[in-house]
């Protein structure tokens, strides 16, 4: 062996997942490994590029991956030494989704995948490394918190596109033609040309037991090794690579590549001792990887019309619905859907330019309520805040007007989406809350300083709150309002305090759940009123107080508490786990029923899912009692 491949195999015999492999396998791949040196800024490759034979190992230098997301470059990840990047021609047909480049000189190692493939499929323990690395690019070098020891969300791009193919579900062919062992050749032909399929089942009662491909007759008929006179069981590939209904993309793409087949075989419990439910082939991975939410959000943004984004909205349900059952992690779930549900009202705002013509002044539309703090899973209504910058006292009917028919447009836009108009009336479209930057400031500063006088419109949404479109500016001006009022404001938060601990207890002395009296949900748990909502208030108050900015979503606010006030953290940490698991019944509730999953149905529940959400319960009783004594309150104060 040449002592360059030598070099590399020592190089290569230190990192993750070449440690997994014999001294003499790397040898045999060093041997083909071709050695690239990088000027600095030089790129490799580069978003939507054609995919490369090969991926590559950093040996020297950093190499940055970015990619490019409304013009704007966003650094997904640095790889340094013995970092692995480049596998998407792996896992993936389409281009590359980044780009790669030097950021300083680098050598780097290109490695060609076909040398590689038969140590991946001989060895699980490199496979599953290549499959994690690719489906959650988990080597992020930025650490969960930044620099002013915010934790930030860990929604990145990439890992939302590569996460989502562990979520998302496969549309294939569920009437696949079957055939019997002792068909013949020329009538299975014939029936495959007839249907205008690639492939065919061959069945031994129901069961499937091998599968021919065009591939198949083209290799063995075509070169006349085999007469077509001949039994089909004796061209058929077997045994058959059978899955279960449910399968997700990346899992498709990972059988596929293991097994080095272009088919995989739907059964009824996912083995070949069950009947044949459909056929998945190459092409359908293609076409799904057609619909992970950077596509999903590219539609948004060509959508024209409100039934277009319905059709999308639609999609992102069903997505939703699959996540779930596959046992996806509630948080990841919300992250995506909610980068969908806001690029969807950031799309109806800006339909609704396009109909009325160009703003008369800059303005910003905040998504309030569970929108604003990205918990929308469900259809659950539409809430809505309307900014405009001050102008002068002559143009503010005329600026005002506008911005009214423009929030009425948007928000009936939405309704035809299948948001429905909140029943309360918080929406941009009310005249009350569409007004100018100086009006909602007073307004902040009369719910805040005299919170009890004209408490019945403080509504405590208007606190949760994600600009979707306009001047970020002018949400930075409402948030320091805020702020700058919570400051030592004692009446403020024995209201917000008071106002958290007014729920009804979600169990009984007797830790029996406390279920409707009367009324159409008669018997049924009221799981967003005695439950989530206590989360969500007590997460809202103790953020205000500790005058922690920039963070709305319940499960992150209880997070970040964790390390602000680290004696409470264990309080904090279980109210977090336990708002997670409760939006899952109220998903799963919500899903089954088609509505907003509030009303849970005790009686169709497992035991040990009624466990589960007693247990989901146990930490409010903790979240009460932190509140009482940091506030000083007496539920009657």
């Amino acid at each position: 062996m040449n002592t360059v491949a030598e070099h590399i195999a020592d190089f290569l015999k230190e990192y993750k997942p070449f440690d997994n492999l014999t001294f003499q396998e790397l040898s045999d791949i060093a041997t083909n490994i071709r050695v690239i040196n990088l000027e600095k800024h030089a790129v490799l490759f580069q978003n939507n590029d054609p995919l490369h034979e090969n991926f590559y190992v950093v040996a020297s230098g950093v190499i940055n991956l970015t990619t490019i997301a409304d013009a704007e470059e966003t650094i997904l990840n640095k790889c340094h030494e013995g970092d692995i990047f480049g596998l998407r021609p792996f896992f993936a047909k389409n281009n590359y989704m980044m780009t790669a480049k030097a950021r300083e000189e680098s050598i780097i190692y290109a490695i060609p995948i076909a040398v590689f493939r038969p140590f991946v499929a001989n060895n699980s323990d490199v496979l599953n490394f290549l499959l994690e690395s690719f489906a959650v690019n988990s080597r992020h070098t930025k650490d969960s918190m930044n620099s002013n020891g915010k934790l930030v969300s860990d929604a990145d791009y990439i890992d939302q596109q590569t996460e989502m193919q562990y979520i998302q579900s496969l549309n294939y062919n569920n009437s696949p033609l079957t055939t019997q062992s002792n068909s013949i050749i020329k009538d299975v032909a014939i029936l495959m040309t007839d249907s205008m399929l690639d492939n065919i089942i061959i069945c031994e009662k129901n069961h499937p037991i091998g599968i021919v491909t065009n591939a198949d007759l083209s290799s063995k008929i075509a070169t006349g090794r085999y007469p077509i006179t001949e039994t089909i069981d004796k061209i058929m590939s077997s045994p058959v690579v059978t899955v279960l209904e449910n399968v997700s993309l990346a899992e498709a793409q990972l059988l596929m590549l293991k097994h080095n087949v272009t088919h995989l075989c739907v059964t009824k419990d996912g083995t070949s001792k069950s009947i044949v439910k459909g056929i998945i082939s190459e092409h359908d991975l293609i076409v799904a990887q057609a619909s992970n939410p950077g596509v999903l959000i590219k539609e948004i943004k060509r959508s024209q019309l409100p039934k277009d984004l319905k059709q999308i909205r639609d999609r992102l349900s069903d997505l939703i619905q699959n996540s779930i059952q596959k046992n996806i992690p509630i948080s990841h779930v919300s992250n995506i859907a909610s980068e969908i549900n806001l690029a969807i009202i950031k799309r109806a705002v800006e339909l609704s330019i396009l109909d009325l013509g160009s703003p008369p002044a800059r303005f910003a539309w905040l998504s309030i309520g569970s929108q604003g703090r990205k918990e929308q899973l469900l259809l659950t209504d539409q809430d809505s805040i309307l900014i405009f910058e001050d102008v002068t006292p002559e143009k503010y009917r005329e600026v005002k007007d506008y911005f009214l028919r423009l929030a009425k447009r948007t928000t009936s836009i939405l309704e035809k989406v299948g948001y429905d108009y909140c029943p309360n009336g918080h929406m941009g479209s009310n005249m009350l809350w569409c007004k100018s930057l100086s009006d909602w400031t007073k307004q902040y500063n009369s719910w805040m300083n005299t919170p009890g006088e004209n408490s019945n419109d403080l509504s405590s949404i208007f606190f949760d709150y994600e600009i979707v479109f306009g001047e970020a500016k002018i949400e930075e001006a409402i948030e320091s309002v805020i702020f700058k009022n919570a400051v030592n404001n004692t009446l403020f938060f024995d209201f917000l305090g008071n106002d958290a601990l007014k729920r009804n207890s979600p169990l009984s002395f007797f830790k029996k759940f406390i279920t409707e009296e009367d009324g159409p949900h008669k018997d049924k748990f009221d799981i967003k009123t005695r439950a989530l909502m206590p989360l969500i208030d007590g997460a809202r108050l103790l953020i205000l107080n500790a005058n922690i900015k920039g963070i709305q979503n319940t499960y992150l606010r209880f997070k970040q508490l964790a390390i602000t006030d680290s004696k409470n953290a264990e309080i904090y940490l279980s109210c977090a786990e336990a708002f997670l698991t409760l939006s899952k019944f109220r998903t799963v509730e919500g899903l089954k029923n088609d509505d907003s999953g509030q009303y849970i149905n005790l009686r169709e529940m497992s035991k040990s899912d009624k466990e589960k959400l007693k247990n989901a319960l146990s930490p409010m009783k903790d979240l009460e009692e932190l509140i009482k004594s940091k506030f000083q309150l007496t539920q009657f104060s």
